[in-house]
C-alpha cells in the first residue's frame, strides 16, 4: 500500500472486499472492508489531502456526512467509517459503546498506516472521537467533537424519558423511519434491526461523567453544538473549559487563545446540524490553522 500523512490508497489484501458506495449514489468514495480489532470495519476513501477519520451518529452510516463531504474533501482525504453494527458494519458479540468502538477506530488508523490524521465525530462518533482523544493521543493531530454531552444529567429529562423507550420493542415501530430505510438497504443482516436498538437503548441508559477524561485531552479540539440540542448550550461551554477554554482574555494579538475552539450554531438542532450553514467551512478552518 502507498501511506503518507498527505493521504492513503486502499490496501492491497482488501481489493477483493470492495464494495460499492452506498447511500446517495452519487459514486465518490470507494468502500473497503478492514479486519481489525476483532471486527469486519467498513470504511471509505474521499478525496485527497491530509486524513480526517469521520464518524457518523447512531443509527446512521457513512452518508450522514454526505452534505458536508465537499468542502472537507477540497484539502482533505477523508476516511469515512461505519461503526459497529451501522451501515455496512455487522454487528460482533460486544456491546456497542463509544469506549470500545474506540479501539475500532485506532486499529484502523494503524491498519491504514494514518501519520496523525484528524478526526471528526458527530453524536455517537463523537463519543467515540472523544476517547480516541483521551486514550490514543498519539495517533491524532486534531479532533473536532460535534453535538456531544459528557454527562448523562446534562440531558434534558424529556429527552432522557425518549431514549428509556429505545430497544427491541421499538423495531416495529422505528421500520418506518429513513434510518430503518437506510440500514435496511446496506446492513449485511437487516434482521439486526432489533439487536441494534437493544443495544444502543443499553447505551443510552447507563449513568456516566467522562469530565476527568475529557480534562487529559491534548490534541486541539473543537466542540460544535446547536443551540437547540438535547442538552443546554451551557453544557457545550463546559466541555471547552475542560479543554482549557475560556478562562482568559484572548489578547489583541490572540495569543491568549486555548488550544481548543467552542462553535454554538444558532437556530440548531441535535437532529439538522450536520446540514447547519457554514459548518464545514467552520471545520476546515480549524483543521487547517497553524
Amino acid at each position: 500500500m502507498s501511506s503518507t500523512s498527505r493521504g492513503i490508497t486502499a490496501p492491497a489484501e482488501d481489493s477483493e472486499r470492495e464494495a460499492a458506495r452506498p447511500g446517495t449514489g452519487k459514486g465518490e468514495g470507494t468502500g473497503h472492508y478492514a479486519d481489525v480489532n476483532g471486527i469486519k470495519l467498513y470504511y471509505e476513501i474521499h478525496g485527497t489531502g491530509r486524513p480526517l477519520v469521520a464518524l457518523h451518529g447512531g443509527l446512521g452510516a457513512s452518508s450522514m456526512f454526505d452534505p458536508i463531504m465537499p468542502a472537507l474533501t477540497k484539502g482533505h482525504q477523508v476516511i469515512t467509517v461505519d461503526l459497529q453494527g451501522h451501515g455496512r458494519t455487522a454487528d460482533i458479540d460486544r456491546p456497542i459503546s463509544a469506549e470500545l468502538m474506540a479501539g475500532d477506530i485506532a486499529a484502523l488508523i494503524k491498519f491504514l498506516k494514518l501519520d496523525r490524521p484528524d478526526i471528526l465525530g458527530y453524536s455517537l462518533g463523537g463519543g467515540v472521537a472523544t476517547f480516541v482523544a483521551i486514550r490514543y493521543p498519539e495517533l491524532i493531530r486534531k479532533a473536532v467533537i460535534i453535538s456531544v454531552n459528557f454527562t448523562r444529567k446534562a440531558i434534558y429529562p424529556e429527552m432522557l424519558a425518549q431514549q428509556e423507550q429505545v430497544g427491541p420493542q421499538a423495531a416495529e415501530a422505528l421500520k418506518q423511519t429513513p434510518m430503518y430505510q437506510l440500514y435496511a438497504s446496506i446492513a449485511p443482516r437487516p434482521e439486526d434491526w432489533p439487536r441494534l436498538l437493544g443495544k444502543i437503548g443499553a447505551a443510552m441508559k447507563g449513568d456516566f461523567d467522562y469530565s476527568k477524561e475529557i480534562a487529559t485531552i491534548k490534541a486541539p479540539t473543537m466542540i460544535v453544538a446547536g443551540d437547540s440540542e438535547m442538552f443546554p448550550p451551557s453544557h457545550a461551554a463546559e466541555f471547552f473549559g475542560l479543554l482549557g477554554g475560556g478562562k482568559q482574555d484572548g489578547g489583541w494579538d490572540g495569543a491568549g487563545r486555548p488550544n481548543s475552539r467552542l462553535a454554538i450554531l444558532p437556530g440548531t438542532t441535535h437532529y439538522a446540524i450536520l446540514d447547519a450553514p457554514g459548518l464545514p467551512e467552520m471545520i476546515v478552518r480549524f483543521l487547517d490553522e497553524k
